[in-house]
């Protein structure tokens, strides 16, 4: 039989398509399955509608994987050692492999049971917060929030704080996209370093030393369930302010960590019955040192890198930098404490000048108006205080920590200043005042008016190795060391010589000291110079002998056989300032600055090599990558424990030669004489080679001291805020010499008697110190400071030729023949066996 021909492929298509539509229709028709269907629609655009609402402008969790928390900026000194740390936001960033287990479950407990077990949030517990939330409306309060510790992440770090539903509904999806990114480990490690726990400390390890100045893995049980405790208001658990609703809490997250089985019944007993134990206020992290020098830091960091994260990666206040400075915490402190003394000595018997600061408080809150203050002294035993109220013959006064103490009557007797009266009874509330105790009580304290600046630098590399800008830097911001323009005086004058001494004069040259008048034009007339003191002129001497006398006319008329032209032409190039070519500037009437005085000093002492001063040796970003100076490059082999064979590594030298090397020792050679016999000799016990000028201005106003050594040279000046004269008697030898000598005597104590090096070239010739002429048959006595016969520097062919001899300088024949040919040594062989020139 013949089998039927197949059906075509279209047919067949075309009836199963049918028998689908008429499935469909079949099913279309029962009620249930449009229910279903409706149901599934709407729950599509229910989830599009959501995702246009919540979900669709939230930002990238990927951002998590690189974030980093603002860090505060973290300084050290020369020798590596923390000194001061710029921080708006207390935090120290830690890895979660760094906190102790029982600290992790602490905050588990307390906030998040079941951290590793939900994917972001924990559905029962925003079930409890939207009934929460509904029963609140209307009623001002607060609902529960109900979040993870993943949600507390999302909230903090990605879309803020807001309270509304909204808020909660991104927090949730940005929680459930976070576990998907990160690891549990990952997510806690974020959570325990940024999250707020009061007192100014984002992170648990800040959090640690803020309430009990302890590293975390110190931390006891209690005090781990305290910190735990915080994330959710730390102000509502404040120790000592709501003790009992404290403890209460903490109380509570030691029972949720019993209950979790993360410590025994026993241990929590235990912990329960301790106190919270927490500190009033967190002692300052390193020695308060270099007030002044830190804040010009942070003054040159915030110029480059701005403040905040909005400035840029490397902020002061959250880039986590680390800045490596050239202070030395003891020079800093010899110098603070000879400044201070010396400012003390000339301002004793003078009066009280007032209180410190003054503050307004109610009823108990005088401790918090004293801290925010920010008034505090660092000087010896002096504190600052808080005037609370008087009681008869006594005032109770606040410090601080808390404590409270009193300042009798009979301790407070000083004149005020100006007014008359005495000081206790010119004390109201509130005023801060600064006191230092004696015995049970307090005396009151008097800060000197009159203030000054102190630079120490090393003149090698242009470093400053610590700076004083007046008594404390709490009390007077402004930093007379770099801010304050005075006039040096006549510690410009080696500078106005080393200009003669480029423009061919010599050390011997002679000058007349005597009357020297200028005309200065029709509008100004004449004008006519005076030495210190109106003392006449003394007639012709050296130029030797004007520096180490310090006279005037000596100096002006130098200046002027010089040009006044090439006189401020070096001052500019030393960056000492830039003046017109007035006689006046060459005796120190431009303004300046104590940094810049002492630098220039430094060139002098450096050969005639000039470095920028510096504060900052270099910056690190928080990877620790060098970022400041650019191009910087470490020393290679310069911290190698022993000698490799090889010559001695250097590091790269910066500076630029500014000044003839010969002049340079020529002019620190003369400026020695100044200690040895001039208006410094108060230096001359240290006993070591020093080289150094003293000014004192008109008025006089302000006096001044700048020298030192080889290896460090510094400077000072004293005199009032509003330009005041000191006294007739003042003078930089008599006031600013001593305040440099109680520094010197201290911080040159150790350091080796290095002699001045000299240049190559220079030429030391025995000459008679009170004509400049050479001398033979004679020696210098190097005992003797005004001996008759010295060693002068001269530059090659600039040296006066030797006099013929004169009879009476004849060694007799006799005592010729006695003392032999070897016994007669030459100028080099007398230098090197005298270890120097003084």
């Amino acid at each position: 039989m013949a089998s039927s021909p197949p059906e075509p492929a279209t047919i067949r298509l075309h009836r199963e398509t049918g028998r689908v539509r008429r499935t469909l229709a079949t099913a279309w028709a029962k009620r249930w399955v449009k229910i279903v269907a409706m149901l599934a629609a709407g729950f599509v655009i229910a989830v599009g509608a959501f995702w246009l609402i919540f979900a669709r402008d939230l930002p990238s969790v990927d951002q998590l994987r690189t974030y980093e928390p603002p860090l505060p900026t973290n300084v050290r000194g020369i020798d590596g050692a923390p000194i001061y740390s710029y921080a708006r936001e207390r935090r120290v960033e830690l890895s979660f492999a760094e906190y102790p287990p029982l600290l992790v479950k602490a905050f588990l407990a307390a906030e998040d049971k079941t951290f590793f077990e939900h994917h972001g949030v924990d559905y029962t517990g925003v079930a409890g917060a939207v009934v929460d939330y509904v029963s609140k409306l209307g009623t001002g309060r607060r609902a529960r929030g109900g979040s993870t510790i993943t949600q507390q992440v999302a909230k903090n770090l990605l879309i803020g704080n807001a309270y509304s539903p909204t808020r909660k509904a991104k927090e949730a999806i940005l929680a459930w996209k976070i576990e998907n990114a990160l690891s549990k480990q990952q997510i806690l490690e974020l959570y325990l370093n940024q999250i707020f726990l009061g007192r100014n400390a984002y992170g648990v390890e800040a959090a640690s030393h803020a309430y009990f100045d302890k590293e975390l893995n110190e931390l006891t049980l209690p005090q781990m369930a305290y910190l735990a405790i915080l994330p959710k208001g730390p102000s509502n658990y404040d120790p000592f302010r709501d003790t009992d609703r404290a403890l209460e809490r903490r109380n509570w997250a030691l029972g949720e960590m019993a209950k979790a089985g993360f410590i025994t019944a026993a241990q929590r007993d235990e912990a329960r019955a301790q106190p919270i134990g927490a500190i009033s206020h967190r002692m300052p992290k390193f020695e308060s040192v270099g007030g002044y020098f830190v804040e010009e830091v942070r003054r040159q960091l915030i110029g480059k890198y701005g403040e905040t994260a909005r400035d840029g990666p490397y902020s002061v206040y959250s880039g986590g930098l680390w800045v490596r400075t050239s202070l030395d915490p003891k020079v800093q402190s010899y110098a603070a404490q000879a400044l201070r003394d010396g400012l003390l000595r000339y301002d004793r018997g003078r009066g009280w000048a007032g209180p410190l600061r003054h503050v307004s408080f109610e009823g108990d809150g005088w401790l918090g108006a004293l801290i925010t203050s920010n008034v505090a002294v660092n000087y010896n035993d002096w504190r600052a205080a808080i005037a609370i109220a008087r009681d008869g013959d006594a005032w109770r006064i606040g410090f601080a920590n808390g404590q409270t103490g009193e300042l009798p009557r009979d301790l407070a007797q000083m004149p005020v200043r100006g007014k008359g009266g005495t000081a206790f009874a010119a004390i109201k509330p509130g005023d801060i005042l600064a006191v230092a105790s004696e015995g049970s009580r307090f005396a009151l304290r008097a800060v000197p008016k009159v203030s000054g600046g102190f630079v120490v630098q090393e003149p090698a590399t242009g470093r400053i190795l610590a700076m004083q800008g007046g008594f404390d830097s709490s009390i007077q911001s402004f930093n007379r060391a770099t801010q304050a323009l005075r006039q040096p005086g006549s510690t410009i004058k080696p500078i106005v010589y080393s200009a003669a001494l480029e423009h061919g004069m010599t050390p011997a040259s002679i000058i007349v000291d005597g009357p020297f008048c200028v005309y200065q034009g029709a509008r100004l007339g004449q004008k006519c110079f005076r030495n210190f003191g109106n003392s006449r002129g003394a007639g012709p001497h050296t130029m030797r002998w004007g520096i180490e006398q310090s006279r005037n006319l000596m100096t002006v008329r130098a200046a002027a056989q010089t040009g006044m032209t090439n006189v401020v032409g070096l001052m500019k190039t030393m960056n000492i300032g830039d003046y017109q070519p007035y006689l006046s500037y060459a005796l120190g009437a431009g303004e300046t600055t104590v940094m810049r005085m002492v630098n220039a000093y430094g060139v002098l002492a450096n050969q005639g090599r000039w470095h920028a001063p510096t504060l900052v040796d270099f910056v690190q970003d928080r990877h620790g990558k060098v970022i400041w100076p650019e191009n910087w490059r470490a020393c290679d082999r310069c911290n190698m424990p022993d000698w490799d064979g090889k010559p001695m590594p250097r590091p790269g030298i910066r500076g630029r030669q500014v000044i003839d090397a010969m002049t340079a020792y020529q002019m620190v050679h003369i400026t020695e004489g100044v200690i040895q016999r001039g208006t410094a000799t108060v230096l001359r016990d240290l006993n070591r080679p020093m080289f150094g000028k003293t000014g004192t201005n008109s008025g006089p106003t302000d006096v001044w001291f700048i020298g030192g050594t080889p290896q460090m040279v510094g400077g000072l000046y004293m005199g009032y805020d509003t330009p005041t004269s000191l006294g007739g008697y003042a003078q930089g030898g008599t006031m600013a010499a001593p305040i440099f000598k109680e520094f010197a005597a201290k911080a040159y104590d150790g350091l080796e008697k290095l002699p001045f090096r000299a240049p190559e070239g220079i030429r030391m010739v025995r000459i008679d110190r009170g004509s400049g002429r050479p001398v033979f048959g004679a020696w210098p006595s190097m005992g003797d400071p005004k001996a008759s016969v010295i060693w002068e520097a001269f530059k090659p062919q600039s040296e006066a030729r030797r006099a013929p001899r004169r009879p009476e300088a004849e060694p007799s024949a006799a005592a010729s023949a006695a003392a032999g040919p070897r016994n007669q040594p030459n100028d080099s062989e007398f230098l090197q066996r005298q270890g120097g020139i003084y």
